[in-house]
């Protein structure tokens, strides 16, 4: 453990096994109602809440345990092992949901919220992507200033996750249409019973159901002044830096699922027997088994990597860049992983239920990660933004 922690390493060690059983055990038996209903029942609240799931990624001065990224990224990796909509929940309870409060938020705002967020008395959402704008500087929500000096907000967000279960969004909305710049942004922490803020149904998607995907739109809503976070035009340096943290988050789901699909292969390619022999002692197979483990073993570096670079500074000169890495890594590891798998189960796969696991939903689950925080294509320029910056320079630490 790091010599921060409130715990010791034969906790830490405990903790994951917890987590590992937890995932795989009793949020699996929650699962098939929520892929039904499309919502997650308050059993499953309670049970994160009673396994320290909230409280775990904090610092100990809201209630948490002071651990470091790396290991805030272990857990993560052992949660991902279980429901996607879950995971997705989980995934942002641990990192965005309470760090950019933590981050950017005034010293009014801290006090009064931060320790709420270790039993989630109060839970958020991230809302920056729009239909109409993307999720860059061409939104077009807007926050105008009253005479009062609070801000007036009006626009719509789309494929905003946990808008059932949140108290308050993080709305980045133009606070200056005039500046051509990034600088037109500013972020608020908006909560959600302010008249004039109203969340838009959405369909089902195809996997991680549950995880409370709407739109939502503001109607002149009225927002005192003391919610805004950071200064005025600092909007798209909170989501920019916010989002680059959470990639790797993502990178770290998709190495348990990864991890958990190379296993459940493993397990089937022993068992299934053709012409006499298990296929697990066919070369074929045994490529497939090589080019997964190696994957993963390789997303598992990076991701540790970066790991270890924030927690020496989290604003380092090379965040951005590998974050960005890690999460196009990441997307390739369980692409291939997710396939192979598929075609080791062959048929019997395609079907929902296994009694090895749940390959069918894994596999759809999986393909959520494309997007979330940003599509390979974004991740790609950012990557090569850097990487022109730095003259194909990167550094790590000894």
């Amino acid at each position: 453990m790091n010599p921060r922690a409130k715990i010791t390493d034969e906790q830490f060690a405990k903790y994951l096994k917890q987590i590992r059983e937890f995932s795989e055990g009793p949020l699996e038996k929650l699962q098939p109602e929520v892929e039904v209903s499309n919502k997650f029942p308050q059993e499953f609240f309670d049970l994160a809440r009673a396994n320290d799931l909230y409280r775990f990624s904090l610092p100990a001065c809201y209630g948490g345990w002071d651990l470091s990224e790396l290991e805030i990224l272990k857990v993560q990796e052992e949660f991902s092992r279980g429901p996607g909509g879950m995971r997705m929940h989980l995934h942002y309870a641990a990192d965005l949901n309470w760090r950019i409060l933590d981050g950017y938020g005034s010293e009014e705002l801290k006090a009064l919220y931060m320790d709420k967020f270790q039993d989630k008395s109060i839970f958020t959402c991230f809302a920056l992507t729009e239909q109409s704008g993307g999720t860059g500087a061409d939104i077009h929500t807007t926050a105008e200033k009253n005479a009062e000096g609070n801000y007036v907000l009006n626009g719509e967000k789309w494929l905003i996750s946990h808008t059932d279960c949140c108290d308050f969004a993080y709305v980045f909305a133009v606070t200056d249409p005039r500046d051509p710049k990034d600088t037109r942004l500013s972020a608020f922490f908006v909560p959600v019973n302010t008249p004039g803020y109203e969340t838009v149904p959405m369909p089902h998607m195809m996997g991680c159901r549950g995880a409370g995907h709407a739109g939502l739109r503001f109607t002149n809503l009225i927002l005192d002044k003391k919610y805004l976070l950071g200064k005025e035009g600092q909007g798209m340096e909170i989501a920019m830096h916010s989002l680059a943290v959470s990639r790797v988050h993502i990178a770290a789901s998709n190495l348990g699922m990864s991890q958990k699909m190379l296993e459940m292969s493993l397990a089937r390619a022993h068992d299934r027997i053709t012409f006499g022999k298990p296929i697990a002692t066919r070369q074929a197979i045994k490529i497939k088994i090589a080019n997964m483990d190696t994957m993963i073993h390789a997303l598992r570096c990076m991701v540790y990597d970066f790991a270890r670079d924030f927690d020496e500074n989290p604003h380092g000169e090379y965040i951005d860049e590998k974050a960005a890495m890690c999460k196009l890594f990441s997307i390739d590891t369980v692409k291939l992983v997710s396939d192979e798998m598929l075609e080791i189960f062959g048929g019997d796969g395609y079907f929902e239920e296994s009694s090895y696991g749940p390959v069918e939903r894994l596999y759809r689950d999986c393909r959520a990660l494309w997007l979330e925080e940003g599509a390979p294509t974004i991740q790609r320029i950012t990557i090569a933004r850097e990487c022109q910056r730095h003259r194909a320079k990167l550094e790590y630490l000894p």
